[in-house]
């Protein structure tokens, strides 16, 4: 089943941050290439999905998960999502470099 990609506010920055930046355009081919991973398959291996405990919940009921979308690399880039708010959507939080 292939989800549709829906972003928050902060998501949308992130991401357009990126696209703005031209030094970043290899962060950016890895962010664009593990969201269509994750548009079609989130267990996809390598985005190394996992729930993440340390946010509070977007969607009471719903968890918040981890993805990468750069590994061995300093400061390496996740993206924070989150299933719904429909059944066949996932919410992008935040795309960051992982602290």
């Amino acid at each position: 089943m292939a989800y549709q990609i829906i972003y928050t506010t902060r998501a949308g920055k992130d991401l357009e941050e990126l696209k703005q930046d031209k030094g970043q355009k290899r962060i950016l081919n890895a962010v664009c290439k593990a969201i269509r991973f994750l548009a079609e398959n989130p267990r996809h291996p390598s985005l190394r999905t996992h729930q993440y405990h340390s946010l509070p919940e977007i969607y009471p009921g719903q968890k918040i998960w981890e993805a990468y979308a750069q590994e061995n690399t300093p400061a390496a880039y996740r993206i924070f999502w989150s299933y719904g708010p429909s059944k066949e959507q996932i919410t992008i939080i935040a795309i960051t470099p992982h602290p």
